[in-house]
């Protein structure tokens, strides 16, 4: 079982930047990819980024490509998501998650999941 925590979110304007971290239960964290996701009030929950458990691989939606940063801390089974140049649009609750597998966008693909943190974007 793997437990996962969010923190770092919170309220800014726009073209501002949060970093969100998620902290893992146990060492082996460093097995799994770990995603983030957001979902909006009234819409489905959307795949933002993730990273292969090694770190050298990184995928994103196409709406945060540039912007936003997926990176991990295997020692300290931590994994990040530093998000700048923030829109009102990326106004959301956002959930880390682990999965078995590298390259899944569907939330069904990830096995364990934080409780949320929630990001909001003023314009």
């Amino acid at each position: 079982q793997v437990q996962l925590v969010e923190s770092g979110g919170g309220l800014v304007q726009a073209g501002g930047s949060l970093r969100l971290s998620c902290a893992a239960s146990r060492r082996a964290f460093n097995t799994y990819t770990m995603g983030w996701f957001r979902q909006a009030p009234g819409k489905e929950r959307e795949f933002v980024a993730a990273m292969h458990w090694s770190g050298g691989a990184t995928y994103y939606t196409d709406s945060v490509k540039g912007r936003f940063t997926v990176s991990r801390d295997n020692a300290k089974n931590t994994v990040y998501l530093q998000m700048n140049s923030l829109k009102p649009e990326d106004t959301a609750l956002y959930s880390c998650a682990a999965a078995a597998a590298f390259g899944k966008k569907d939330p069904k693909e990830y096995a364990y999941w934080g409780q949320g943190t929630q990001v909001t974007v003023s314009s």
